[in-house]
């Protein structure tokens, strides 16, 4: 009898997810919802595995590889997989999927209602209830910005950035953007506007960071970056938190040389408490849940075994990008 793979999964995953494929191979998983698998146990049950289900809080770099002898095929859970060394893993001819498409409409919700949450002061507005404050009405009390005819410019104008302009155009936005290739499809059905980086800056009342990590991008949003765009302006960012100098952010800030920013991922994750960029009242940080409904996460983790199962069984990879 053919001995079935091995698939080790970095974290404990609901038994719907996984009874269709225990038939077809020999599951191993870290058993904890939500503490990451110690390095040193990741090490030793990369030895022996044949597949490898990870989320970004792997480090899936050179040392873990070497380890991973019998390793075929990393899934990642995620479209971005910059937790990854991708270049050495196909060196070593090892396969790695992510999960792109099924995520894209729910990080676009997540984005945008980051940045209606940000312009209207919506977290600050909260608390001033909860802190019983709210004594009398004034006219300027919690005033926010308006999102509707204003100017966005999205940087990164890939699947999410596609979906986040949809919703841009429903507000009666402005929509500009800038991406490595130029986009015409969405500049003829969204009418979405093409900028160089420096334009865009200039130009956008809101400046969403959709950018993968990569060497180009990592703190693309610096100093300069910051001085060139509007006093009036907002920064989102729901892509990467690297592509951000957080320091040159938190001097923007305190210099108002951007009126606020609403963040969903930071430069080393998770973080604390006592973050500089927590102090802000008029910046709204969330816990890197761009993807986070049901939904979506129950289908990233399906796409995965797919992509498992799809290797291993002869058809192939769903959504291989090595």
């Amino acid at each position: 009898m053919k001995k079935k793979p091995q698939i080790f999964i970095t974290r404990k995953l609901p038994e719907h997810i996984l009874e269709p494929f225990r038939d077809k191979f020999e599951i191993k998983m870290w058993e904890s919802e939500d503490k990451p698998v110690p390095n040193n146990i990741l090490h030793n049950e990369v030895e022996k595995a044949d597949g490898l289900l990870c989320l970004i809080s792997e480090r899936i770099d050179r040392a873990l590889i070497d380890r991973a002898t019998n390793l075929k095929i990393i899934a990642n859970m995620a479209v971005g997989y910059d937790n990854i060394d991708v270049n050495y893993a196909t060196e070593k001819g090892i396969i790695v999927t992510n999960t792109p498409d099924v995520l894209s409409e729910t990080t676009a919700d997540l984005t945008f209602s980051l940045l209606m949450a940000t312009a209207r002061r919506i977290i600050e507005a909260s608390d001033y209830l909860r802190e019983n404050k709210w004594e009398n009405w004034s006219p300027y009390a919690l005033a926010g910005t308006d999102i509707f005819g204003k100017t966005i410019g999205i940087v990164g104008m890939g699947r999410i950035g596609e979906a986040v302009a949809r919703r841009a155009k429903g507000f009666g936005m402005k929509i500009t953007y800038h991406n490595r290739n130029r986009k015409p499809e969405a500049e003829k059905s969204l009418g979405a506007l093409y900028r160089e980086f420096d334009e865009l800056l200039t130009e956008a009342d809101y400046v969403v960071s959709l950018v993968p990590l990569t060497g180009a991008t990592k703190y693309l949003f610096d100093k300069n970056v910051f001085e060139k765009m509007k006093s009036s302006a907002i920064f989102i960012n729901v892509s990467r938190g690297q592509v951000v100098d957080e320091t040159a952010l938190v001097n923007a800030l305190q210099e108002n040389q951007i009126k606020a920013a609403g963040l969903d991922v930071f430069e080393k994750e998770p973080i604390q408490n006592d973050h500089p960029l927590l102090n802000f009242d008029n910046v709204v940080c969330l816990p890197h849940i761009g993807s986070a409904s049901v939904e979506t996460r129950t289908r990233m983790l399906e796409l995965c075994m797919e992509n498992l199962d799809g290797f291993f069984n002869g058809s192939g990879p769903v959504t291989p990008i090595s």
